[in-house]
């Protein structure tokens, strides 16, 4: 009998299973991370914040995200994703209990940090588990899949969370939501397994068909180290790292303060503000989904190079046009188009991003990543700063959204220097 090709997929693949469970995970990261934007005025109003303080509370998260990125990444590189997922989903999920038993501001900053740094682990792990268990052409629609999962969760969140802290409290709904985290580290761990061969589950016609069809090397990961000097004087780590602070700084303001600029410019209440909030999430779900289809499609047609800067070019043209538009509308649901536009192509940015730091990493995928992650989340940390800032300095919002789609537009002439196809060199030589 004739042994199946290897070039053709098997008809269930267990790796899709595995992607279903990085969805739910990136489900539970962005849920447990806008649960502070929601509960704003509660927490405020409990431990005596003011707009500035509420501002540096969830900037500090994405202060702490972005410091232990590299390290959390080094960490999935050594160690395997199935270890450190598990522990990174574990602490943050705890710090995410605690929040709801803070009594003043500064055990707020200390556990918000907390809370961050354990997040730092969650898409630097993934895109590790993606490196062993994905093939190079479905890397773009995995990724565009994880990432949506947490905008749907976000969007979820919104609603569900202002409801849930009306019905029992903020504080016992940040108790809630670290239990469930807990739940998705515990069934991680006894199912996933860091090596696609080391899965029961997993047959040999689908081990076969990952091998012949991932940039892996037998043996690579025993044998090589990491250089940082190289990393950091690396041209296509800083482009990476620098249009990747742009998408952050569009996308954190959705996570940050979306909600009460909505519920204060158009006069809405909380159940109001948090539908409207979630529809530029639901578009940032359909941007990635697209995105990570066209990426793709155009790696098919032996474009490696143009399947990751086309979808991320259109992307941060859509935003910077969609955050501009945004400013100049009246009504509510005309500004929500707009800004659910910006939001769209965002998260298109994000499939062409990680799969360029899969392909220049290879091995090393949870460094590079993490490090392309770190200086997108400084980004984040300073949107949570500048809106509120700007806004007293000038007294207007509309230098917070123009000095965004600057830098949306300057991230499209960054991606035009991209070499995705090109690897890093950056391993210690012996």
């Amino acid at each position: 009998m004739q042994a199946e090709p290897i070039n053709k997929p098997p008809l269930f693949p267990v790796r899709f299973k595995m992607v279903f469970g990085t969805f739910l995970l990136a489900m539970i990261v962005l849920f447990d991370r806008i649960l502070l934007s929601v509960a704003k005025d509660p927490v405020a109003e409990s431990l005596q914040l003011s707009d500035k303080q509420m501002g540096w509370a969830m900037s500090i998260f994405a202060l702490g995200y972005a410091l232990f990125q590299t390290p959390a990444g080094l960490l999935a590189d050594k160690y395997g994703p199935r270890k450190v997922l598990t522990a990174v989903v574990a602490l943050w999920s705890l710090f995410t209990a605690l929040t709801g038993a803070v009594w003043n501001y500064a055990v707020l900053m200390v556990v918000r940090f907390l809370f961050g740094a354990g997040e730092a682990g969650a898409f630097p792990g993934m895109a590790r588990a993606i490196y062993s268990w994905i093939p190079l052409q479905e890397r773009g629609i995995v990724n565009g899949i994880n990432f949506s999962g947490g905008r749907i969760g976000a969007a979820f969140a919104l609603p569900m969370v202002a409801w849930l802290i009306d019905a029992v409290g903020w504080r016992l709904t940040f108790v809630i939501l670290g239990g469930v985290g807990l739940l998705w580290g515990l069934v991680w761990y006894i199912w996933f397994r860091d090596n696609p061969e080391d899965h029961r589950g997993m047959s040999g016609v689908e081990v076969a068909y990952i091998q012949s069809n991932t940039n892996r090397t037998v043996g690579e990961e025993k044998n090589a180290q990491i250089d940082f000097s190289k990393l950091f004087k690396s041209k296509t780590m800083w482009l990476l790292m620098g249009q990747y602070f742009a998408s952050n700084f569009t996308f954190f303001f959705c996570l940050t303060w979306l909600f009460p600029h909505l519920k204060v410019t158009y006069n809405l209440d909380a159940l109001e503000a948090g539908f409207y909030a979630s529809a530029p999430l639901i578009f940032g779900a359909l941007g990635n989904w697209f995105s990570g289809f066209l990426v793709d499609l155009i790696y098919k047609r032996n474009k490696w190079a143009l399947s990751r800067k086309i979808p991320a070019i259109i992307g941060f043209l859509l935003a910077s046009t969609g955050i501009v538009a945004s400013v100049y509308m009246e009504e509510v649901t005309p500004a929500i188009v707009f800004i659910s536009m910006a939001v769209f192509g965002a998260d298109m940015t994000l499939s062409p991003s990680w799969s360029a730091c899969v392909d220049v990493g290879k091995q090393f995928s949870g460094a590079v990543s993490g490090t392309m992650n770190m200086a997108g989340n400084i980004g984040s940390f300073l949107t949570a700063l500048a809106f509120p800032y700007l806004l007293d300095v000038t007294g207007s919002e509309v230098p917070f959204f123009y000095l965004a789609a600057g830098l949306n537009v300057l991230a499209i002439f960054v991606w035009m220097a991209v070499k995705p196809q090109n690897p890093l060199e950056i391993t210690i030589e012996r």
